[in-house]
C-alpha cells in the first residue's frame, strides 16, 4: 500500500500504484480531491506528453505544482495515463 501526505494529510493511498522513474503514479479515484486545484502550469516529456499539474492546499497552505499527471499520456506511458505523481515535499512510502 503507498501513501502520500503533506502537511499531515493523506493525499493518497493505493495498492495500485505504477512506478515510472522512482515515481509512484496513483490512480485517479485513490486520491482525496478535496486537496487539490488545478493548476496552469504544463511541462513536456520526450516519451510521457505533456504534464498538468496540481496545487496541494491543506489547511490553507498551498504546495505549488506539487502533483503532476498526464491527461493524454503517449503510447509508451499509457498505463500512467490520468494516474498522480507527487513532488516538492509531498512524502510517498510504500
Amino acid at each position: 500500500m503507498a501513501k502520500a501526505t503533506w502537511n499531515g494529510a493523506v493525499l493518497a493511498e493505493s495498492s495500485t500504484t505504477e512506478i515510472v522513474e522512482g515515481n509512484h503514479y496513483f490512480p485517479p479515484d485513490a486520491i482525496d480531491k478535496q486537496y487539490f486545484q488545478e493548476s496552469s502550469t504544463h511541462t513536456t516529456c520526450p516519451w510521457k506528453g505533456t504534464a498538468s499539474y496540481y496545487n496541494v492546499v491543506v489547511d490553507g497552505q498551498v504546495n505549488k505544482d506539487a502533483a503532476w499527471y498526464y491527461p493524454t499520456a503517449k503510447e509508451k506511458a499509457k498505463n500512467i495515463e490520468g494516474y498522480i505523481a507527487f513532488w516538492r515535499g509531498v512524502k510517498v512510502e510504500s
